[in-house]
This record gives C-alpha cells, structure tokens and sequence, in this order.
C-alpha cells in the first residue's frame, strides 16, 4: 500500500518547502519511489519538487474541484508509486477568503485521507508557547490527521531540552527539529519564491537541507506516521470527533456529480463532448498519432507557470504537445496546431523578448490564419503591444492586443476566480471555469468578454479577450474544473489541422501585422 504524507504549518513562512525539499531527497536517495504534489494555486513549489525528483509535481485544489474529483486526481498521478508527498499551503485550515476550509490544506487533506506532518517555526519561543500553539491546532484537528510534528529553526541542543517537555503536554509525536541555516535562504521576488533555475547555487541548497533532514529527523518515524490510520485514535487527546464540521473522506459518495471523471488514464468522453462545437473528431486518440493535432506550449524562464493536469487533459483528448521557447527558437515550431502562452516572469526577460522579432512576427502570422491562442498572465502580457517595466521603460512585444501593460507596485486582483463567457466559445453555455490571479502588472485593455466573479464575495468584473481562436487575459486556469475548455482548445487546435487552406483570417489589422 503506497504510503502518502503532508507537510503542513500553522503559517507561510514557517519552513515547509525547505522541509519538503528534504524530505523528497531522502526518500529519493533511499531508492523510494516518491511522487509529490501542492496544494493550492502555487506553481513556484512544483518546480522546486520536480528538480529534486526529476518527475512533474502536481497540484491539488479542494476549491477548484470537488472532493470527489480532487481524490480521483490524486489517486491518478499518485498509482505506481510508493510514497506520495503533499506539501500544504499557507496555514494549515487557510481556505478561501480567510474564513474557510474550502481550498485549505487540512480540506484536502481530509479528503485525500493524508497523515499531516505539521512544520512549527519554533525560534524564540520556549516548551510551554510551542505546546499552546500545537495544542491550539490539534483542538481544530476533527479528523485526527496530525500525526507529528518538526520543530523549525530550533537548535539540535534546545530541542534536546524541550521535546519530552512538549510531547507530555500535548501527546503528539515531536520528531526532531531543523537548525537555523542563512546559508540556506531562498531569496523571494514579487511574485513570491524565485523559480529552482533563477538560484545560482540550488544545488548546494537541496544538499544542506537534505543532511540537515538527515541528522536530525529519523525516515523510519515518518514512514510509520504515513501507514498511520486515520480512522483511529493515535493519541491525539484534543480532538473532539463529535463536531457537525468533521470531514470524513471515507464519507465521500460515489455518486456526486464530478466535473472530472479519471478511472487510470481514462475520462469520461461522453461528458468531454458535451455542448461543445465538435470537430468532427470525437474518439481519443492515442499520443504520437500522426493524425493529432499538436498543440505548442511556451516553456521556458519567461513561461513557466503550467499545471501538470493542464497538459495531461490535453494529451487524453488526443493533443500532441511540443514545448518551444519565446526566448531562444526564431519561430513557432512548425507542425503547431494551437500555441498555450502560460503565466512566467516575462517582466524579467523583456529585453531578450522584444528582440526576439522573428518570433513574435511568427505568433502575429499564426493568429491571423486562425491558429487557436490562449494566453494567462505572462503569455497575455506578452500578446500586448509593450509591456512598461519598475524603471519606466518600454519594451515592443507581439502587438495583438492595441494595449500596454505596467508595473503597478502592489498586487492586483489577487485571489480565486470563478470565470464566465458571456458569449459562448470556449466553454458551453452557462458554464464557468475556475482559476486565480496573481500579478503585479496591469493592463490598459483587460478585456471585456468574460465576467469573474471572487467566491464568498459580492465582487465581479469583466475581463478576458476572448475570439474564436483568441483566449487572453490574466487569469491562470485550471481546466480540470472544467474539463469543456480542453476539449474546447483541441477541437479547435483539430479543425486548424484539418483545415488545408489554413487561412481563416482573424480581425486582426494589416497595420498590426506589419
């Protein structure tokens, strides 16, 4: 039976990525084949997972799918492994809006039924502070995931004063502590975490952190906490499991409405059909099928924002998927049937970018033969016709939307979405698809085809380009919560393959063009 774990805290910045990282190390180092995943709406994280393990790291979202939907993602990418690693988000019962379990950690936790480690940032405090807080959290614990705890920034001698005096007072396992490393700092941009490739000495760091892990904690006291059993009381003395509000993933029924439906590699095709303008092209087919169509995903330091359940969509409704760079290929690869513009840090390329005219010239000629584009963030910043910098300057970039973006110095519409067509083209009639946004910079033009609604709140605004083979604007998306959309996007991508003319010209200006 696969062995599956949390790394949780009561609050960001408490140390839960350095853990992690350490953890997946280990586990990789003992030969063990780990798996990992976050939750929540975070890209920068996954990047750091993948380059430990070497393998793509997914996300998990109670808010963006329903918890049936949610379990079946994560039984998907987590089948053939041996130990599957989650690491939470911010604090442990942080959901939406600051008021709910929906979206947090301890919400997918419960669902997934994963054994939470919980990662306390201990410097200045003493025995008694930090038996507070764990027993303040343990109180909140109705399902009895808690199962340990690692004391961060603590030094080996301190803790060696304080475990047995903090175990008596709350009766949870403490299973060791991590020691204060300034060498080991991940320095942080705007937009949260710098990405693995932007930290000149990553390497070093995953090597400090992960004999850090290994002097201090003990693997084995893990791996028994991630055979632990929830549904049983393992000591933990302040839970009270007669509250209404207890989440019980064993309680999940079978027969609620999903908008995923993933039994191995396979989703339900009736539904991936349904109220969509077909294609003509209605069975999945298998990858590398000469007869696909093949969609083309920027990636590369400008464009790196992807969720791994994105592209694994698109590849089982039957899409290829190239990866091209806006920063070094002249032009989009030739065989592209559609073209995926993800979020990234453009900001920090523009230079490079708005040299790179060949290219741009080549993203212009593929929208004006009806070549289907969708863009989030940093890809639909990239469409624009300049993107401004903190300094003031301006930079040309691909010019099909008459607009300029800039740097407003806090962040914008920060938060979930709920996003609506106003016109159907993307998405059925009346159906919505979740996502977030997370961006410092602002446009002139932001859209007006979609309206986005914030959950838990009155707030509402237009936003999204949207053509028929136009997607753009500054939401990131997560298509599983609304499988239509990928659909949508290969359809589309197959009727620009099928098309031999390949002229289906947009409205998109000579002047433009040129």
């Amino acid at each position: 039976m696969m062995k599956k774990i949390m790394i949780a805290a009561p609050k960001s910045g408490s140390g839960k990525t350095g853990i992690t990282i350490a953890l997946l190390k280990a586990l990789k180092e003992k030969g063990i084949r780990t798996v990992s995943f976050k939750s929540g709406p975070d890209y920068i994280d996954p990047l750091f997972h993948k380059s430990v393990l070497g393998i793509p790291s997914y996300n998990l979202d109670t808010y963006f799918t329903d918890d049936r939907t949610t379990k079946e993602l994560f039984e998907k990418n987590s089948s053939g492994y041996d130990f599957a690693v989650i690491e939470g988000v911010m604090g442990l019962f942080d959901g939406v809006g600051g008021i709910s379990l929906e979206g947090s950690s301890y919400k997918l936790a419960s669902v997934t039924d994963t054994p939470i480690i919980l990662v306390v940032d201990a410097k200045g405090m003493g025995a008694i502070s930090i038996a507070a807080l764990i027993k303040g959290f343990l109180c909140f614990d109705e399902n009895k995931l808690i199962k340990g705890v690692i004391l961060n920034r603590v030094s080996k001698a301190f803790f060696d004063r304080i475990k047995e005096k903090i175990e008596e007072e709350t009766g949870i396992k403490i299973l060791g502590s991590v020691p204060e490393r300034k060498d080991i700092n991940i320095s942080s941009r705007h937009l949260g975490l710098v990405t693995p490739n932007d930290v000149e000495n990553i390497e070093s760091i995953k090597d400090i952190l992960y004999e850090e892990f290994e002097k201090n904690i003990s693997l084995n006291d893990i791996f028994e906490l991630a055979e632990s059993d929830n549904k049983k009381d393992t000591g933990n003395i302040y839970s009270d499991n007669g509250s209404e509000n207890t989440i019980h993933a064993s309680a999940i029924n079978d027969n609620t409405e999903s908008g995923i439906q993933i039994h191995g590699s396979d989703i339900n095709s009736e539904r991936l059909g349904e109220g969509i303008p077909d294609s003509g092209i209605n069975q999945k087919k298998s990858v590398n099928d000469p007869a696909n169509c093949v969609i083309a995903i920027a990636g590369d330091d400008a464009f790196c924002f992807l969720y791994e359940e994105n592209i694994d969509l698109l590849k089982e409704n039957g899409a290829d998927i190239v990866f091209f760079s806006p920063l070094k290929d002249s032009s989009v690869p030739e065989n592209a049937d559609a073209i995926i513009l993800p979020g990234g840090y453009p900001e920090e390329h523009l230079k490079e970018l708005s040299e790179n005219k060949s290219m741009m010239c080549s993203i212009k000629e593929a929208y004006a033969k009806g070549m289907p584009i969708v863009a989030e963030c940093g890809g639909f910043m990239y469409l624009h016709k300049s993107i401004e910098d903190k300094e003031k300057n301006e930079y040309e970039t691909v010019g099909m939307i008459d607009a300029k973006c800039f740097y407003t110095g806090r962040s914008q519409r920060f938060g979930y979405i709920e996003v609506k067509e106003k016109e159907s083209n993307f998405m059925p009639e009346g159906e919505t698809i979740k996502g977030h946004e997370f961006h410092y910079y602002e446009s002139t033009d932001n859209g007006k085809s979609c309206v986005a609604n914030k959950p838990n709140s009155a707030v509402s605004y237009d936003c999204i380009h949207v053509e028929d083979n136009l997607w753009a604007g500054f939401a990131h998306l997560y298509y599983p919560s609304n499988i239509s959309f990928a659909k949508s996007i290969v359809n589309k991508a197959y009727k620009y393959h099928n098309d031999p003319g390949k002229k289906h010209y947009s409205n998109l200006s000579t002047k433009t063009l040129q």
